[in-house]
């Protein structure tokens, strides 16, 4: 499994759909690491409906999760969490590959 997620993180991307009114039967949950952020990386969630030929497909309860070939290797062994509170509400990622992130979280290197 490349991925993990917490049971706050599934929760949140159920009421993320629901509220989108995203099938979650036929959708889904895109994970991907892109150029950017003041670090180098930052990471991209997004609903999709296709599974491209280098994609590997995850279960996670409800969310099937999507992850292109040169995002696994970013993102194996990563932990998806959900917050809410002081430091802001959002996804964050802990992710063992990173060997820096910037102060927000949002982006990181290796």
């Amino acid at each position: 499994m490349t991925i993990t997620m917490t049971d706050a993180a599934v929760d949140q991307l159920e009421s993320v759909a629901a509220e989108e009114d995203v099938s979650l039967d036929d959708t889904l949950l895109r994970v991907a690491v892109v150029p950017g952020g003041c670090s180098g990386l930052t990471y991209d969630l997004g609903w999709d409906t296709t599974v491209q030929e280098q994609d590997a497909v995850e279960e996670h309860d409800s969310i099937t999760v999507v992850l292109d070939k040169k995002s696994r290797l970013y993102l194996d062994g990563s932990e998806l969490h959900f917050t809410e509170g002081l430091n802001g509400d959002g996804f964050h990622f802990s992710n063992p590959q990173a060997s820096r992130e910037c102060a927000c979280g949002e982006s990181f290197g290796v």
